[in-house]
């Protein structure tokens, strides 16, 4: 297992980013909360549609001019008047169909209602309403137009446009546009027997403007809507032959020579419209279509409607410094993930005359229904919804509302900001406040901690006491725990330093009474065999005092330690005069000094450094390998004495380097000799050490051949 190296401040960083859920969650609420809003707005867009399909149930006269009654419309034969924004300058140019072009249909040899026929004319065709009028266009390929003549009272010998119609009283009508030359054109009514063309009676309501063009001809005309019913059929006839002017071809939407052969003609209901043009004033647009999907009345405009929600939202502005700067720095970055309304996007329904849908079919089977759809760009998202139309248990049409969603998004959208700048703030002060928790439990600990390292030394000493904290908390309660441990343990060493001093003091008098008595009685005759066991036991008691020399010698030296004045001395001239005397009371140990030249005044007790010596050289002593040189070598470094003494010998244990100068420790073999050894010795040298504010260590030399014991002291500066 993988443990990374986190402080507490940084796994308090770490668990605050936990925090980031909180936006995930706010934006889930604020998604279920979108998820509500259109299911109240798609309730109440089917609303409107039912009430407004309410205004037009049981209204056959709406429906009956509109041809609903088929079941079935067939294109080209079945005309929508499409809308016109304006009126058509009846001129036979065609200039002013160019916006519509995309909506006019071609009627060809498909379309042709005479057998036999030689023809070769086809024409373009559409119709449009503007006002009370129906327009129409026909622009006709004819490579040989053939034109009334000029004293002939027929008008049917010719090219000519043949108009079939049922008025709104359902009276048949047969209409004739024929022409002698370019100009403005009126209709001729013929009789209503297709048997019969004549008389020929002027129809003035009909007018128009016949131009020749380079492929034939166009006709404009115009057609008061009261003429008009729910059918009409145009039909031109194509005479190509000016002197026999025999009829080669018709070539039109449907047969005129019949009512029951005539299309039909949808004309958006001006009706209708005035009903639904309150609706206009809505954010929503409404379609009314008739059982075939074909438009009625249209009013509205999804894509510049402001819905109400949107408007409201969009007129609010910052009121303060913080509120102004939230909004030029951080909305920005809010809006890299939240996606704005469109301003512009594609309506694909804009210019339709005819609609279809699940909505749609699901209304016209007489159920309300409603959709959802995306723009051809997919920028905008469009709701829709259909009620059926009833007239006597029959479903006539259906009534269409669409609505964007852009209220609902501009209010998400607002509504996430707001809940972005609510939890920024919280995370903000929430991290800020855990980190610094944080930065104080880990100060604390970590000044706990220093007092712990700093109350012990490296030997196991306690050199300071640990202050409790006042805290009522865990981290209190631990340090005022870890005080009092360490004010027991240092009461326990205590008694432990104190322990030699003590016992070196109680076993004196025991041991000179010891003395005095094995004395006196070996001054008596005692024979050998008891003269035996008093010198045995006198040799203990010799070594018994030799240990309270030893144990008395630490312990007044620590005394005297502490009471003692420091003066400047030359350590050379003591550590040679010490030197000179060991050569001379070991002759058989080669003693080998060497001093590097220079000063080495020391503040001190010179005493204490000679007895420094003295323990250093009985260890090497102790420890050479005979017939080895014991080298001392006095030297200075950065201000300081370097004071070495090397023999060879067996080496240090592993991990005794420090130890070896502990109170009581030693590393010679039990029993190596008869005289005790309490491991003082190198305690004394590391007290004198100190004393002089230096230190002491022990190492291996480089060979593995021996010990090197290193006196480090600070060199006094020159007066």
């Amino acid at each position: 297992m993988i443990r990374l190296p986190l402080g507490l401040r940084a796994k308090v960083v770490i668990l605050s980013l936990f925090l980031l859920c909180l936006p995930w969650l706010g934006y889930q609420y604020v998604w279920e909360m979108e998820k509500y809003l259109r299911h109240g707005q798609e309730r109440t867009l089917e609303g409107t549609t039912q009430a407004l399909a309410t205004a037009l149930h049981e209204r056959p006269r709406l429906f009956d001019s509109q041809a609903s009654f088929l079941s079935q419309v067939e294109k080209r034969k079945d005309l929508y008047a499409h809308p016109l924004s304006g009126p058509i300058q009846l001129d036979g140019k065609l200039d002013d169909w160019e916006p519509y072009r995309s909506k006019a249909m071609h009627y060809g040899a498909d379309m042709q209602l005479m057998r036999d026929s030689q023809s070769n004319l086809s024409f373009n065709h559409m119709i449009g309403r503007y006002g009370n009028y129906l327009y129409a266009f026909f622009e006709v390929t004819d490579p040989a137009p053939v034109y009334r003549g000029r004293n002939s009272l027929r008008v049917d010998r010719n090219d000519h446009l043949a108009i079939a119609t049922l008025d709104g009283s359902n009276f048949f009508h047969r209409y004739v546009v024929a022409t002698q030359k370019d100009g403005w054109v009126n209709a001729f009514e013929l009789p209503g027997d297709p048997q019969l063309s004549l008389p020929a009676l002027p129809e003035v309501r009909i007018q128009g403007q016949w131009h020749t063009t380079a492929q034939g001809y166009n006709i404009e005309l115009r057609i008061p809507l009261e003429m008009l019913g729910g059918k009409i059929s145009f039909a031109l006839h194509d005479v190509n032959s000016p002197k026999s002017r025999d009829l080669v071809g018709i070539t039109g939407t449907s047969r005129t020579d019949s009512p029951d052969n005539l299309g039909t003609v949808l004309v958006p209901s001006p009706e209708i419209e005035a009903i639904i043009k309150g609706m206009g004033h809505n954010s929503a647009r409404i379609w009314v279509v008739d059982r075939h999907g074909r438009v009625l009345a249209r009013s509205g405009d999804i894509k510049n409607s402001d819905s109400i929600w949107t408007k409201a939202i969009g007129n609010e502005r910052p009121e303060g410094a913080f509120e102004h700067w939230v909004q030029e720095y951080l909305y920005p970055l809010y809006y890299r993930v939240l996606t704005k309304p469109p301003e512009d996007f594609i309506d694909g329904l804009q210019d339709s005359t005819e609609l279809e849908g699940s909505h749609i079919q699901r209304a016209l089977s007489g159920k309300p229904g409603s959709t959802w759809r995306l723009t051809p760009d997919n920028k905008a998202v469009v709701l829709a919804a259909a009620s059926p139309i009833w007239i006597d248990d029959k479903v006539m049409g259906a009534v269409v509302a669409e609505e964007t969603t852009h209220g609902i998004r501009t209010l998400r959208n607002r509504a996430l900001e707001k809940l972005f700048n609510v939890i920024l703030t919280i995370m903000s002060m929430g991290t800020l406040a855990l980190f610094f928790f944080a930065s104080n439990i880990s100060s604390r600990i970590r000044n706990l901690r220093d007092q712990a390292e700093s109350a012990i030394d490296a030997q196991g000493r306690v050199k300071a006491s640990i202050s409790p904290s006042q805290s009522l908390d865990e981290i209190g309660d631990l340090s005022r725990s870890l005080a009092g441990m360490v004010q027991r343990l240092s009461q326990y060493t205590h008694y432990l330093e104190n322990m030699s001093s003590r016992l070196g003091h109680e076993l004196r008098t025991p041991v000179a009474v010891v003395r005095s008595s094995l004395e006196h009685l070996s001054m008596l005759s005692l024979g050998d065999d008891r003269q035996k066991y008093v010198d045995r036991a006198q040799e203990g008691v010799s070594r018994l005092s030799l240990i309270l020399a030893n144990m008395s010698e630490a312990t007044r030296l620590e005394e005297s330690l502490s009471q003692s004045d420091k003066v400047r001395f030359d350590a050379k001239t003591v550590i040679k005069g010490c030197v000179q005397g060991y050569q001379i009371t070991y002759p058989g140990v080669a003693l080998a000094l060497t001093i590097e030249e220079g000063g080495y005044p020391v503040r001190g007790v010179p005493e204490y450094l000679a007895q420094l010596m003295d323990k250093l050289i009985s260890n090497a002593l102790e420890f050479m390998t005979p017939d080895t040189p014991i080298n001392i070598s006095l030297s200075h470094s950065h201000k300081k004495l370097k004071l070495s003494v090397m023999n060879q010998g067996p080496l240090l244990p592993e991990d005794m380097a420090e130890r070896i100068f502990d109170s009581m420790v030693t590393v010679r073999p039990p029993a190596q000799d008869n005289k005790p050894h309490l491991g003082l010795g190198l305690y004394i040298a590391r007290l004198i050490a100190e004393f002089h504010g230096g230190d002491i260590k022990a190492e291996n030399l480089a060979g593995n051949d021996g010990v090197r014991l290193s006196v480090s002291m600070p060199l006094e500066s020159a007066p």
